[in-house]
């Protein structure tokens, strides 16, 4: 089918995907494969735009340990400065430092025991001042760690999907035609039941000079499974009811397809609602090529092997066999 074929199923498009048609704003792609839409929001100062508990919440385990240990030894860098700009006579017990490091150094292990409630009694504040400030730094100490044992808990208990999606969307036979396909399966010990798929096509059309970008609902061949304790492949049949009925692998590169994918399915184990969502592009298509099976029964006949490895594995078929 050529681009003018498209043309005549616009009026199946659909315009509440929260996206804008104007192809000149977009960026490479409107969502990216971690699921997160590929925006910047611009137009108000940082401290506005940015969620501190939102961006916790979403950042790799890595990046939430040192990001509490940067917070942490930040707060014990200020306030050793000030007990050390305190002088030496205002932490007992720091006299005997021969240096300006080892009593710079005595000074932010004291802030440590102060700032963890910990206190061992070898150094201590001396003065009204110095008592201030060991206060203050034990009640933020108190209030740090209330907080950083909520976002820990946050973390640990909020709800994931666990799917991982494979890496190609391929177009490959299908009964006496063709469809668009990608697969996707649990790769944890948790159990999804009632998934629903929702698949979204995003495509720029150039009209009068002029690039927009025309939103399409994929009908899909499944859109609702029970169980997904194996895998799922979901299926877009390119029959004359898709609007991308005869595409040529030319025509999706051309069309800089986009298809935006959601999954939604009930958690047995959190007794929630779970969604993932990803995206792939026409970069990340294949034209002509099947998935090869990724679960084996096992050597004894008791269980059912799911090989995750394979979960991107394919093999390339000739159309016109």
């Amino acid at each position: 089918m050529s681009r003018a074929s498209l043309s005549d199923k616009q009026k199946k498009s659909v315009d509440n995907t929260g996206f804008s048609p104007n192809s000149a704003a977009e960026g490479r792609r409107l969502v990216n494969r971690d699921g997160s839409t590929n925006l910047r929001k611009m137009g108000l100062p940082f401290y506005e735009r940015i969620s501190i508990y939102h961006s916790l919440l979403r950042m790799s385990r890595v990046t939430f340990i040192l990001t509490v240990f940067a917070i942490y030894t930040s707060l014990n860098i200020l306030f050793a400065s000030i007990y050390f700009f305190l002088g030496a006579d205002s932490l007992a017990g720091s006299q005997s430092a021969t240096s300006v490091l080892e009593r710079y150094l005595q000074a932010f292990f004291f802030s440590s025991q102060t700032l963890t409630t910990v206190g061992y009694g070898h150094i201590s504040p001396v003065g009204f001042v110095t008592n201030v400030v060991a206060s203050i730094e034990s009640f933020i100490g108190i209030m740090s760690f209330a907080l950083v044992t909520g976002i820990f808990y946050a973390r640990f208990s909020r709800p994931q999907a666990y799917i991982r999606f494979s890496h190609n969307v391929l177009i490959a036979p299908y009964k006496r035609g063709k469809a668009l396909m990608f697969r996707l399966a649990t790769y944890k010990n948790n159990h999804l039941t009632n998934a629903e798929a929702e698949v979204t096509a995003a495509v720029h059309l150039t009209e009068n000079g002029k690039t927009q970008t025309k939103f399409y609902q994929l009908t899909l061949e499944m859109n609702k499974i029970n169980s997904m304790a194996i895998s799922w492949t979901i299926v877009h049949p390119l029959d004359d009811n898709s609007p991308f009925s005869g595409f040529t692998d030319q025509d999706f590169f051309e069309g800089k397809l986009e298809l935006m994918v959601s999954i939604r399915a009930f958690d047995d184990h959190f007794s929630n609602t779970v969604q993932q969502r990803t995206s792939y592009t026409q970069q990340e298509m294949i034209f002509g090529a099947r998935f090869l099976p990724m679960y084996e029964r096992s050597e004894n006949g008791q269980y059912t092997h799911v090989m995750l490895n394979k979960i991107n594995d394919y093999e390339v078929v000739n159309f016109d066999a």
